[in-house]
């Protein structure tokens, strides 16, 4: 997998600029600084060497001291006779709590790793892209109303393997071969004002969010590569989602906590294939699954109003009764999805929304064979609003 994080970064840190520009405080946490990793991805015993770069996250508004977070990182150095070049996209949750004047946190975040090709040892080649996962935490000191230095400490697991040759892409690991990594950063950290965090948190509590259950369908009609292999698949999907909206609004948009349960998820495959997922036969096998998608985040526009985009982003699992793709990969895979539609009002209580969505999964590695695969796909669901709706929020 070839991982091309550009237009994810893009999207992902676009909160940074606008806040930046904002006159009023805001809820985000906005944070840059140095950060050092403490072994290249080729540093056995005898050769390891700490690799020195940046790390640079937002943190998006509190519910209930929870926020959803997005970390990108980035590391260089050379070892073994090798160049060690690797960025690192992650998302996921953090709870904080406040101790006197500083601010205590912790973070559970997994993610995708891109390395160059020939890190290995003497420029030997290996593989490009890992699913990643940290655990860790730190504390905020404030320096001014919203500025403050944050120093963290994480202990990070990645599973980058050698492989045989660019045109034979088996992977392999040597003996020792590190996956696990301590990571340390600091730097300076935007900090919204306690007292309007205080305020915020005790309305949601008197206040009753806006929420709907969409009762959806997905499915595929092609594919492309961004972060995968395989593109000879088809995938169908039926469940339900959950949206509450958990985090104020931002550039005109509410901004909605998401979960989703796809009990029906069924995968054309090849019914033969190779390590990769290459079709060795013209004949194709449904694959049935399931995937939970715990972690979400809706953006929606013109809420209330007879029609509202929207933009959807979603992180889960994903299961199949046999393996999926390939032969040689995994029944459990890592799910992804992005999607961008419209939602239009047909009574006070129902709705129809519409649109298109990339859907990735893949196994992060966690067997020698992931191929992956993104799905282009598109979606439709129908969205029933809980308890009393509040027009035009």
């Amino acid at each position: 997998m070839r991982p091309r994080f550009l237009a994810l970064s893009a999207s992902f840190f676009l909160p940074v600029v606008l806040a930046a520009q904002s006159k009023e405080s805001v809820p985000f946490e906005i944070y840059g600084g140095y950060s050092y990793f403490s072994n290249t991805f080729n540093g056995v015993p005898g050769s390891r060497r700490p690799l020195d770069g940046w790390d640079a996250a937002v943190a998006f508004p509190a519910w209930h001291s929870l926020r959803f977070k997005i970390d990108v990182s980035g590391y260089s150095g050379e070892s073994l006779g090798a160049q060690q070049k690797v960025l690192f996209i992650m998302g996921g949750g953090q709870y904080e709590r406040s101790l006197w004047r500083e601010r205590l946190f912790t973070e559970a975040l997994f993610g995708d790793g891109g390395l160059n090709r020939d890190w290995g040892a003497n420029g030997s080649p290996g593989s490009t892209a890992s699913f990643s996962t940290l655990l860790g935490g730190g504390v905020d000191t404030p320096l001014s109303r919203h500025i403050g230095i944050r120093v963290e400490g994480d202990f990070q697991s990645t599973n980058f393997a050698l492989i045989k040759s660019e045109s034979d892409p088996v992977p392999y690991e040597i003996p020792k071969q590190p996956d696990y990594f301590g990571r340390f950063s600091a730097g300076l950290v935007w900090l919204p004002r306690v007292d309007r965090v205080a305020a915020r948190n005790s309305k949601e509590l008197k206040e009753r969010p806006e929420s709907e259950l969409a009762f959806e369908g997905l499915n595929s009609f092609g594919h492309y590569h961004i972060f995968a292999y395989s593109w000879w698949s088809y995938l169908h999907l039926a469940g339900v989602e959950y949206d509450r909206h958990s985090w104020g609004n931002f550039i005109g948009a509410e901004l909605d906590y998401v979960a989703e349960f796809l009990p029906v998820a069924i995968l054309q495959q090849p019914s033969k294939t190779g390590v990769f997922g290459y079709p060795l036969s013209i004949t194709h096998v449904a694959n049935a699954g399931l995937d939970v998608s715990p972690a979400g985040l809706r953006m929606l526009w013109r809420s209330g109003k007879a029609w509202k985009p929207y933009y959807l982003l979603k992180g889960g699992l994903i299961a199949f009764a046999n393996k999926a793709l390939a032969s040689d990969a995994s029944y459990l895979n890592f799910s992804l999805q992005q999607s961008v539609g419209i939602q239009f009002r047909l009574s006070d209580r129902w709705d129809l929304r519409a649109g298109v969505s990339d859907f990735h999964f893949s196994d992060g590695f966690m067997v020698p064979s992931n191929p992956g695969i993104d799905e282009m796909a598109y979606t439709g669901a129908l969205c029933y609003h809980l308890g009393r709706r509040r027009i035009g929020f």
